[in-house]
């Protein structure tokens, strides 16, 4: 098992309650796996996110290691 910390952004945060948590991974796991377990449900309902690992942005596709820095970074209005 690894384990990473997770760090929330605008609406996630306000959907997960906290800034940042340590999650545990599993061996293979994706960033995107990650995000699909910690906010399921159908896909029209979820917010669309960018990945970031250790303050990088990557692929849905990237497997998480033990100490990665995770964020999952929701789109930014402006104007």
């Amino acid at each position: 098992m690894k384990t990473v910390t997770v760090h929330y952004f605008a609406a996630l945060r306000e959907r997960k309650g906290c800034d940042q948590e340590k999650c545990d991974v599993q061996h293979g796991e994706s960033i995107e796996a990650l995000y699909d377990r910690l906010f399921p449900g159908p896909a029209a309902d979820r917010i669309p996110v960018g990945f970031a690992v250790n303050q990088t942005y990557v692929p849905a596709t990237t497997v998480l290691n033990d100490g990665d820095d995770v964020a999952f970074v929701p789109p930014i209005g402006g104007g």
